[in-house]
């Protein structure tokens, strides 16, 4: 085996049966300790609102057509069929447990993983948490929701499944939660957040781009686009908001006819990241304007662009172009309390 600091098993390039396999020889000895079945960094997560619209899948990867990643706030996850695969059922289990979880009688299924939870202090609304995505909804069930699962099939379903049994002795403690961080790449010590990453590459970017005695757009508009962020969306190389408020934003400068009141506009080299298609075409001349000019920018931004609806239309523009989800359009109504 390889010698990691940090213990994590190393990536495997190969199919989800194969991976899984592997582990015999992969996984440390405190790895196979199945007298511990919550790993403490994910027992806080699936006890939380599986609704909350604040999470957001950090890395994900599929072996195999099988796809787990890592949210945001460091839960590790498989996706349902992932879980049926690694349990030696059929996904239709899957989907009917999610059926049958609130039910005042389940079915014997449902109501034995709720009692393996229950032992170990889980309580959960839902045995998957719901992530808002661009796509639509994906169901994501946690390190510790699934190892419950396994273990219902290893020994206590009417019929176990000798497949459910070896995972578990490979897969028991934190040696899932582990084998998912390390396969899909996820550092918990990494200073940017993958989500973040592409809006802090272009601040970077523009960091003291601008001449002296002017402002950009971009760097005007940061912190509507952390509030946007902080309610689970972001900006990529599909959702560049600045892009439509600069547009409108120099209509208003030449119809005020701004040049003569604030001075004239000059242009500063903007560059995307070099993994925006954008880059194609960097550095690419846009517009600076006079500090001078900031008070009606942010009054305009305020009352005209957010106030007067001009943001609602963008977003909903990009819905029409299936580039968002329509669930985001209430996500920035809710942002900026745009109901009144």
């Amino acid at each position: 085996m390889v010698k990691r600091s940090d213990n994590l098993i190393e990536p495997i390039n190969a199919d989800f049966e194969e991976t899984a396999g592997s582990m015999v020889n992969s996984i440390t000895k405190k790895h196979s300790d199945s007298n511990v079945l919550i790993h403490p960094s994910t027992q806080n997560s699936i006890t939380k609102n599986p609704d909350q619209l604040d999470l957001f899948i950090e890395k994900q990867k599929e072996i195999d057509g099988i796809g787990m990643g890592v949210l945001s706030d460091g839960t590790a996850f498989l996706n349902g069929r992932g879980l049926a695969r690694l349990c030696g059922i059929n996904n239709a289990r899957i989907v009917e447990l999610g059926q049958n979880w609130n039910l005042e009688t389940p079915n014997q299924m449902t109501q034995g993983i709720k009692s393996i939870l229950q032992d170990k202090g889980v309580l959960i609304s839902a045995p998957y948490i719901e992530i808002n995505q661009r796509s639509g909804t994906y169901y994501a069930y946690a390190d510790t929701l699934c190892l419950a699962v396994l273990e219902y099939y290893a020994f206590d379903a009417p019929s176990v499944r000798d497949v459910a049994k070896s995972n578990y002795r490979l897969l028991a403690g934190k040696a899932l939660h582990d084998f998912i961080y390390t396969q899909v790449g996820y550092d918990p010590n990494q200073s940017v957040p993958d989500v973040w990453k592409q809006f802090h590459d272009r601040v970077s970017l523009t960091y003291n781009a601008v001449p002296v005695g002017y402002f950009s757009v971009f760097k005007e508009i940061a912190d509507m686009i952390v509030t946007l962020g902080q309610a689970g969306l972001h900006i990529d190389s599909s959702f560049v908001p600045d892009g439509s408020v600069g547009g409108v934003w120099g209509r208003h400068w030449k119809a005020g006819n701004f040049d003569q009141k604030f001075g004239a506009r000059k242009k500063w080299s903007h560059n995307y990241p070099d993994y925006f298609p954008q880059a194609k075409s960097n550095p690419q001349p846009a517009n600076c304007y006079p500090e001078s000019a900031l008070p009606e920018f942010r009054r305009w931004m305020r009352e005209n662009y957010i106030g007067d609806g001009k943001f609602t239309k963008y977003i909903d523009s990009k819905i029409k172009q299936k580039e968002l989800p329509a669930s985001f359009s209430q996500l920035v109504i809710d942002a900026y309390d745009l109901d009144d």
